[in-house]
């Protein structure tokens, strides 16, 4: 399979196919979701610092990851907090995920940040296969992860 990834914002027309694949995320998780025109609206709107890559079969949006900068961290390092990362269902288990996680990865690097932080749902066993498998490091307590620089660097490998 090929795809791209890229910013959200390199081009006005990836918001709607974002917007799409923000109500399926809702239907995954069974929360109610606001209108296509609200998402968008959210979107375009987004706080400063909100940042969201999206993977990209053709013209269609197939992933996303949603992440912001965070500081200070351990050391007073800076690094990235992943907010949310999202596959189509139909696309899944074919590395999409893996190549949003990468690319996020790539930039931490370029950017000089330590680490990529995230939560994940405790519940949720394929989720945590996922992320035990990028070489995340759980944080014992709470449900937490971190890939540190080595674990950038060997991602990104």
């Amino acid at each position: 399979m090929t795809f791209l990834i890229k910013s959200a914002d390199a081009e006005p027309m990836l918001l709607t196919g974002l917007a799409e694949v923000f109500q399926e995320m809702q239907g995954h998780y069974l929360v109610p979701c606001p209108s296509l025109e609200e998402i968008l609206k959210g979107l375009k709107n987004r706080p400063e610092g909100a940042e969201i890559i999206v993977a990209m079969e053709n013209s269609l949006v197939i992933g996303f990851a949603a992440y912001s900068a965070i500081y200070p961290g351990p050391y007073l390092q800076p690094g990235l907090f992943l907010k949310e990362l999202y596959v189509r269902r139909s696309f899944r288990g074919r590395g999409v995920g893996r190549a949003l996680l990468a690319y996020l990865a790539e930039l931490a690097l370029q950017r000089d940040l330590s680490r990529i932080d995230w939560t994940a749902d405790a519940n949720d066993e394929r989720l945590l296969e996922f992320y035990d498998g990028l070489g995340g490091q759980r944080k014992p307590d709470k449900l937490f992860y971190r890939l540190d620089a080595d674990g950038l660097k060997r991602l990104t490998s």
